[in-house]
């Protein structure tokens, strides 16, 4: 097992593409695009709107049928997604969204242990609407773990939340995934989200990745760090954004 030079450990890819292509009539969204995450690596993806983002957050979920190319869309067995919307099911209380799907005689258990996780623990038997925002993405977070998931995709799952309830779901977001060890890929338009949760950011441009810059683990994860802002502007910079260089 070797060391990437940016302090990462060099594992198997959980997930590899190659020459992934997704045409719309004449549009090329992605264009013969290569991609990989190691497993436990938590990857995020920038790019301006329409460049590809969720298109190839679909293909790699699995929604996505008509995606084509040379070859390879490799990714493991357990896959789960959190989208903006948390997406719970209105007539369901909280813990049997979570464990919606699963069998066995464990899952009940599994599915408090989960809701405990993200800090719900006694709302098990609460409904949907009895929740805030930030509490119903708690509970998307618990049904995406409560599986064990091996790549865990994450489309913009805190962009409709206040900017005081997204710092708090950040740190959950990023507890969770050392303690569970997924492979996963955020995708979204926030550049400080990005380099504040990712040990990698990616720029997505006109289907293809455009930039890449890893993010040192020992980098404290806050604007403060120098460090930080120098990595914000390289990523401003490959994102075609001027004139935020010294935004905080």
């Amino acid at each position: 097992m070797a060391t990437h030079p940016g302090g990462l450990t060099t594992v198997a890819p959980a997930v590899r593409i190659a020459e992934l292509t997704r045409s719309y009539d004449d549009r090329t969204i992605l264009d013969s695009l290569d991609l990989e995450i190691r497993a436990g690596e938590f990857v995020a993806l920038l790019g301006q709107s329409g460049s590809g983002k969720s298109t190839l957050l679909r293909a790699l979920a699995g929604l996505d049928g008509d995606v084509a190319g040379t070859g390879l869309i490799d990714v493991p067995g357990a896959v789960s997604v959190v989208f903006q919307d948390s997406r719970l099911l209105p007539w369901l209380r909280v813990h049997d969204n979570v464990v919606l799907g699963l069998t066995g005689p464990g899952a009940a258990e599994h599915g408090r242990e989960s809701l405990a996780e993200v800090g719900l623990a006694g709302r098990e038997r609460a409904w949907p609407n009895q929740l805030s925002g930030g509490e119903q993405q708690r509970v998307a977070l618990a049904r995406s773990l409560v599986r064990e998931p091996e790549l865990l995709l994450a489309d913009e799952p805190f962009g409709a939340l206040d900017a005081l309830t997204r710092i708090r779901m950040h740190a959950l977001l990023r507890s969770l995934c050392d303690r569970h060890r997924p492979a996963v890929l955020l995708v979204t338009h926030d550049v400080d989200e990005a380099i504040v949760l990712a040990d990698r950011v990616l720029v997505l441009d006109s289907g293809r990745i455009a930039a890449e810059q890893l993010i040192d683990v020992d980098l404290p994860r806050n604007s403060a760090d120098p460090r930080f802002a120098e990595i914000r502007a390289h990523l401003l910079d490959a994102l075609g954004v001027t004139g935020e260089r010294n935004r905080n």
